[in-house]
C-alpha cells in the first residue's frame, strides 16, 4: 500500500487505508456532534476555530527508512509509526528486504498479525489483563516505532518488545499493555514492538523435503532476526542508537528473547536482555537429534493428514491457513501418542546450527535481567480469592491441607524471604527457576540480575501476581484507560509503575537496573540476591533452595 501524502493522491487503496480513512471521517463526525452538543446546552462555540495547520497531525512526521518514506502520527510529546514493514517471506521461507516503495506509506494503522488458532472462550486473566485481536495475514512482517523525537543523530536507547502466546499465539498489539507510548516518554527512549510467523508457519519441520527448507524450522525466528537487523540498519532515522538496543519479553516472548543469545546470527543486533516469566530453559540439556526427528515426523503427518507426498510441497504452500493448521495440530496429537509424549506443541529448538545450545561466544558480553512473578499460574486468579479474610483457623487448616507436616518450616521460611506478606500467601507462591539465570551467570563476565514481581492488585479481594501481572507496570501503562481500573487504581500501584519502568530504562540504558533511591544487585554465586517488587521494593535472598527442598515440584514456576 502506498499511500502518496505529498500530492494528496491514494494508490493501492485497500481495506487498512480504508479503516484509516473511516476513522478520519468518525473523528471529524465526533468532533461535529461535539459542538452540537455544546450550543445544546447553552455553551458557546468556540468562536473561531483552530487553522487546520495547527493540528499535531495536519502534516504528521515523516521518516525515511531503506524501503522509502513512512507517515506516522503524534500524540502528545511521542510520535509512533505503526505497522512498518521490516521483511517479507513466503510460506515456510526464510525472511528478505522488503521492496522499496514509492511515495509515502501510511505507518497509522497496526500491521497484520500471524494468524492463530480459533479462540472459542474467554481467557481467564481477561479482566484484569484486557486483549484485542486484529486482522490476521501470514504475511505479518510488520513492527510499531515509538519515539520521543524522530530526528536522525539523536542516539536515544532503543527497547525492543517481542511479544508472549508462546510460538504459537500473540502479536504486537493483542494486549493493551504493549502499548510503547507511555514508556518511551517516561524513559525517554525509542520503543519497538513487532509481529513475526507463529505455530505452524513458523516452526514446521519440512527440511526432510529439500535444503531449500533446512531452515523451515525457523521462520518465526528468522523473523525476529530480521525485525532486529531492520532496527540496527534503520533506527537511527527515529532518533534511536542502534548500539544500544535491549531486548525483552514476557512468557514466550522471555524464551524468544533468551533464544536470541543462542542464535548466531543475531549477533550485533542487541546489547542488554530482559526474560520476563521466560527464558527458563536449559537449551544446553536439549538433544538436537531427537527434537530434529520429532519436528520432521509431525511435518510427515501433516502432509499424511492433507492426502499430500513429500513431493508435493508446494501444494502444501497453497493450502488455506484454517486446514493446514488443523492438519498440524492433529499431527502433533499423533506424534506425541507414538513417542509416548503427554503433549506436543509448536516449539523451538536447537540444532546446533541456526540455533545452539550452548550461548554464544558474543552472549558473555550481554548483560541480563530475568525473572518471574509471585504466583504465576499458581495463584488467586485461578484458585479463587478470599484468603485476605480468612481466620486464623482457616488459615491453618489451608496451610496443613496445602503442605501437610512441611507447613511450620515452609511457613517460616516463607517469613523470612516475604516478610511483608501474610502467611497464607506462601500456598500461592510459584517458586521461581533460576537455573538458566545461573548458567548465563557463570558462561560470561556481563552481569545478571533476578526479579520477583509480588505486587497483589488490589481488585476483587486482593490477586496475586499473576503471569503477565507486571507488563503494565514494565510500560508504565496503569493510567491507560483500559488498565486502570483492572490494576487497582491504587496510589501504590502508581508509585510501583515509576520503581518497575525506572528499573528496565535503567537497564536499557546504561546496563545496571539500579536507579536513585533503589539499589539492584547482581545475582551471584556467592551471594543470590533479588530484587521484589511490591508495595515495599527490596533486594532479598530468597532461598531458593531450601523452599525446593520443602516444597519440592509443588507450585514451581518453570518459564
Amino acid at each position: 500500500m502506498t499511500l502518496n501524502l505529498l500530492d494528496g493522491k491514494t494508490e493501492g487503496m485497500n481495506r487498512r487505508q480504508l479503516l484509516g480513512g473511516g476513522a478520519a471521517i468518525v473523528g471529524g463526525a465526533l468532533v461535529a456532534t461535539a459542538l452540537q452538543s455544546q450550543q445544546a446546552h447553552g455553551q458557546e462555540a468556540p468562536a473561531k476555530a483552530a487553522a487546520p495547520s495547527a493540528a499535531p497531525n495536519y502534516a504528521p512526521p515523516v521518516v525515511q527508512v531503506q524501503g522509502g518514506k513512512l507517515s506516522g502520527f503524534r500524540d502528545g510529546k511521542i510520535s509512533f509509526f505503526l505497522g512498518i514493514p521490516y521483511a517479507e517471506a513466503e510460506r515456510f521461507e526464510l525472511p528478505k528486504p522488503v521492496k522499496p516503495w514509492e511515495g509515502v506509506k501510511c505507518a497509522q494503522i497496526w500491521g497484520p498479525v500471524s494468524p492463530i488458532p480459533q479462540l472459542s472462550e474467554d481467557t481467564i486473566d481477561e479482566t484484569v489483563n484486557p486483549h484485542r485481536f486484529w486482522v490476521e495475514n501470514e504475511h505479518c512482517q510488520v513492527l510499531n516505532v515509538w519515539t520521543p523525537d524522530p530526528s536522525k543523530n539523536v542516539k536515544k536507547p532503543v527497547m525492543v518488545w517481542m511479544h508472549g502466546g508462546g510460538f504459537t499465539n500473540g502479536s504486537s498489539m493483542e494486549s493493551f499493555t504493549y502499548e510503547g507510548r507511555n514508556l518511551s516518554e517516561f524513559g525517554d527512549v525509542v520503543v519497538v514492538s513487532m509481529n513475526h510467523r507463529l505455530n505452524i508457519i513458523g516452526t514446521l519441520d519440512l527440511s526432510a523435503y529439500g535444503s531449500q527448507y533446512a531452515q523451515s524450522r525457523y521462520t518465526g525466528t528468522a523473523d525476529l532476526v530480521a525485525a532486529l537487523q531492520w532496527v540496527h540498519d534503520n533506527i537511527e532515522n527515529f532518533g534511536g542508537d542502534p548500539g544500544n538496543v535491549t531486548i525483552f519479553g514476557q512468557s514466550g516472548g522471555g524464551s524468544k528473547v533468551a533464544r536470541m543469545l543462542h542464535t548466531p546470527a543475531a549477533k550485533g543486533l542487541f546489547h542488554k536482555a530482559v526474560c520476563q516469566s521466560g527464558g527458563g530453559e536449559l537449551y544446553s540439556e536439549a538433544d538436537p537429534a531427537k527434537s530434529i526427528k520429532t519436528g520432521q515426523a509431525i511435518a510427515a503427518a501433516t502432509l499424511a493428514n492433507l492426502n499430500l507426498t513429500g513431493d508435493q510441497i508446494d501444494k502444501l504452500k497453497a493450502v488455506p491457513y484454517p486446514a493446514l493448521l488443523a492438519a498440524g495440530e492433529a499431527a502433533l496429537k499423533t506424534v506425541a501418542k507414538d513417542t509416548g509424549v503427554r503433549t506436543l506443541g509448536w516449539s523451538v529448538n536447537p540444532d546446533d546450527q541456526y540455533v545452539t545450545r550452548d550461548f554464544c561466544d558474543w552472549a558473555s558480553s550481554i548483560p541480563l535481567v530475568s525473572g518471574s512473578v509471585f504466583s504465576e499460574h499458581v495463584g488467586t486468579l485461578n484458585k479463587g480469592t478470599g484468603k485476605n479474610e480468612w481466620t486464623q483457623k482457616e488459615i491453618d487448616e489451608h496451610l496443613a491441607a496445602a503442605f501437610g507436616d512441611k507447613k511450620d518450616a515452609l511457613v517460616a521460611a516463607f517469613k523470612e524471604a516475604y516478610p511483608h506478606k501474610k502467611v497464607q500467601d506462601v500456598i500461592f507462591y510459584a517458586l521461581p527457576n533460576p537455573r538458566a539465570l545461573a548458567a548465563k551467570r557463570e558462561a560470561g563476565k556481563a552481569p545478571v540480575y533476578n526479579f520477583v514481581f509480588a505486587y497483589e492488585y488490589p481488585v476483587n479481594h486482593g490477586i496475586t501476581s499473576f503471569h503477565t501481572a507486571e507488563i503494565p507496570f514494565v510500560f508504565h501503562n496503569l493510567h491507560d484507560r483500559q488498565v486502570r481500573i483492572s490494576t487497582g487504581d491504587a496510589p501504590a500501584g502508581y508509585a510501583l509503575q515509576d520503581k518497575v519502568a525506572g528499573a528496565w530504562v535503567s537497564f536499557a540504558k546504561t546496563g545496571n537496573p539500579s536507579q536513585p533511591g533503589l539499589v539492584w544487585k547482581q545475582y551471584t554465586k556467592a551471594d543470590p540476591q533479588t530484587m521484589v517488587f511490591d508495595i515495599v521494593s527490596e533486594n532479598r535472598n530468597l532461598h531458593y533452595d531450601k523452599f525446593a527442598a520443602l516444597m519440592g515440584d509443588q507450585g514451581t514456576f518453570r518459564g
